[in-house]
């Protein structure tokens, strides 16, 4: 038996956690690719609860960066990057309510190597930005070209290759009323990069707009926590996930559910107000629905709370707080 059976998305959602119809997005059938979450573009797709949905995504750069020798500077536009699929219609979905999504699969696809990592002048965590103004030289600009399959892994060299440990760098729902570039994660969930959002992992996502309007795209291969230099292992893929429809579970900030654990996620500058956010998000869950007073819980999570941190290169930062389910008795 799956532990999905068992998930909030089972119990509480209107399909049950059942899968339904199925539906691909292609690149064909996407068209053009959206750089903004907001509540303005027509949907790709309108669905039911329980929609089993695979999507054709691009890598952060769109597949314009081909070759080892080519300059991420000159060739990218920004903030053109982090082309999203959708966004895709919830039929039912209401402000107030959540979509959960099971990540079901992700493959990658396109010739070899589809792995992209870059050094670009003035981004990253370890470098003056705009942000960070510094009068030291910026770093040289790297190209890395890399293998990736879910066989052999991520080929670093011929002496190393990492696992390939796949998951949505960039997923959300609409804004009620801003659009916003896909770049930034915020209380919608956006380019989050937090590596828990991961096949086998449910998403929960707060519902601003009508339907929803889920957003997704920015897979990577594999991820340090932080994404130092501010580009993980960049690949198209295709990406399968299940999307059901929790009505009246408003929260604030994204929530996650593995087999294991439950998480909480913020997103800020500094960095210690995007921990604030995901462990007091993660309080008020332990109250709000397993019974903790809310001092008793702040007190277990100093013991056992779990902090991940997803970037620290984004426009604003993203920190993950987490508690294993054994303890949510």
């Amino acid at each position: 038996m799956s532990w999905l059976e068992n998930s909030i998305m089972a119990k509480r959602g209107e399909a049950k956690g059942l899968p339904g119809q199925s539906f691909a997005i292609t690149e064909e059938t996407q068209g053009k690719y959206h750089y903004v979450y907001g509540p303005y573009a027509e949907p790709v797709l309108r669905v039911d609860p329980g929609a089993v949905v695979s999507a054709e995504t691009h890598d952060a750069m769109e597949g314009q960066i081909k070759h080892e020798t080519d300059s991420p500077s000159a060739i990218l536009n920004f903030p053109f990057l982090n082309p999203q699929n959708g966004p895709i219609f919830v039929n039912g979905a209401e402000k107030g309510d959540c979509l959960a999504v099971y990540i079901q699969n992700i493959v990658p696809r396109g010739p070899q190597p589809v792995g992209t990592t870059c050094i670009m002048p003035e981004f990253g965590a370890l470098v003056g930005t705009n942000d960070t103004a510094m009068l030291n030289a910026p770093l040289p600009e790297i190209v890395k070209k890399l293998e990736v399959t879910p066989e052999k892994g991520v080929v670093w060299n011929d002496k190393i290759s990492l696992p390939y440990e796949p998951f949505i760098g960039t997923i959300g729902t609409s804004p009620e009323i801003e659009a916003i570039s896909s770049l930034v994660p915020d209380y919608y969930g956006g380019n989050m990069d937090l590596p828990d959002v991961a096949p086998g992992a449910v998403i929960y996502l707060p519902v601003h707009a009508p339907g929803g309007l889920l957003y997704l795209g920015d897979c990577h291969a594999t991820q340090g926590d932080g994404e130092l230099c501010g580009f993980a292992i960049e690949h198209p893929t295709v990406t399968t996930i299940q999307i059901d429809l929790i009505k009246n579970w408003t929260f604030r900030w994204p929530r996650l559910e593995t087999e294991g654990a439950i998480m909480t996620i913020g997103c800020s500058r500094p960095m210690e107000d995007a921990a604030r956010i995901a462990y007091r998000e993660l309080v008020r869950w332990m109250a709000a629905d397993y019974g903790y007073d809310e001092l008793e819980a702040y007190m277990l999570l100093t013991q056992a709370g779990k902090l991940r941190v997803g970037n620290m290169v984004d426009p604003k930062y993203t920190l993950g707080a987490s508690i294993a389910k054994t303890l949510l008795i």
